[in-house]
Order: C-alpha cells, then structure tokens, then sequence
C-alpha cells in the first residue's frame, strides 16, 4: 500500500462491516417486527446467525481491503484474501489464497474489495458464487462490474446463495428489479463514504491540491 492521502478508506469498511452485522442478525427485519406489533403478537423475532468466529474471504486486500480485515479481527474471525500474490502487509495470521473460487468456498462471508478494472470485470462469477454457498453471505463494497450480477440474482433467488449485502449495483439508481423482490439481500444507495467528516475531507483535499498546485508543489494527490 502507498502513503497516498485517502479519505474515502474507513467509512467504507465500516459500512461493509455494519453491512455484514445487518444481514446476519436481520436487522431491518427485526426492526418492522417491533415496528408492526409482531413482537406484541407473534413473541421472538426468528433466529439469524452469529458473526464472531466465522471464515471471512476478503476478495482485494488494496486499502478498503485491509481496513475490513481489521475490523474483523475484532470479531476474532478466521481471515483469508485473495490477491494476486501474497501482501506483505497482511497480517501474518491472513491466509492468502490466490483463486477466487477456492477463497469463497472456506468462507462463511465474502467481502469484494477489488479495484474494478477489465481484469477484473465478473471476476465473482457463477462458480464463486456458488462455492460460497447456501449459506454464505456475499458483500460488495467495490464496484458493480467485479460481481456477475445475472449470477448472482439467479444464486439468490435459488437459493444457492444464502444472501447477500450490496452497496453498489448496474445501472444504478435503476436497478434489476429482481432485487426488490428478495428478502435475503441488503440494499443500500452506493452510500459507502456518505459522511459528513469524509465530504469535509474531500473540500480540504482539493484546497489542498489547488494549494500545491499554485505553488509549484507535488500535488497531494496527483491524477496520473
């Protein structure tokens, strides 16, 4: 990883993480329950699943990467990432996997952190998909082209998939209807840096950029 100054980094991997945490407690579920009375008239809310101590996959271990892998660790999670070839800023305890198919199938959560770029593009296909399971949990917080999305609707709908957590879709806002239909995936409105302090971030950046540049300085973070 660079030095390069990045703002973005930290809220996404808390929102992939919280993401995560949502889905498997079903959480907005639970919260119409008490919303609509069912607590009143049904009792407890369904069982869901735990969290601490599962297999997370880690598709990119780039900055978001990392900072997901780190918040993990809190959940005393068994780590694995998936690269091109071993990080050596991994922690030791990380295994490194290289085949996104293998990575999926000894995890219980996949996250996909990648950079997009055409050699990545559907890089989580049917196969990986599939490997993850009927109950693994899919989370994209990098860009919509990483994921096969045709795939990955016909996985949940299925039931081949367990479900899914996704911040980022083809052709957003206007989205494949098929989602809307599913009550195993978390939508969420590509929100991943939608803070206050990360927009505050983002206007000193550019003045800090302009500053330098005016100046005859390296800019903080130059677009090459």
């Amino acid at each position: 990883m660079t030095n390069t100054p990045d703002v973005l980094t930290a809220d996404v991997a808390d929102l992939g993480v919280a993401m995560m945490l949502v889905q498997s407690r079903g959480m907005i579920g639970a919260e119409r329950w008490v919303r609509d009375g069912s607590w009143a008239e049904k009792g407890l809310y369904p069982l869901q699943r735990r969290i601490w101590g599962k297999r997370a996959g880690i598709l990119g271990l780039g900055r978001i990467g990392f900072e997901v892998a780190k918040r993990l660790q809190g959940f005393d999670m068994q780590i694995s990432y998936g690269e091109v070839s071993p990080r050596d800023h991994a922690h030791p305890d990380w295994q490194f996997v290289a085949n996104p198919v293998a990575l999926a199938a000894q995890s219980d959560v996949l996250f996909v952190t990648l950079a997009a770029s055409a050699a990545t593009r559907h890089i989580v296909r049917r196969e990986v998909i599939e490997a993850l399971g009927p109950e693994g949990m899919l989370v994209n917080i990098s860009r919509a082209s990483n994921i096969d999305e045709t795939a990955l609707l016909d996985a949940l709908e299925a039931g081949r998939l367990g479900s899914a957590a996704l911040d980022v879709f083809e052709g957003e806002p206007a989205l494949n209807p098929r989602f809307l239909a599913l009550k195993n995936v978390l939508l969420q409105p590509h929100h991943a840096s939608g803070t206050y302090e990360t927009r505050q971030a983002m206007g000193q950046l550019l003045r800090d950029n302009l500053t330098a540049h005016f100046a005859g300085q390296p800019l903080p973070t130059a677009v090459l």
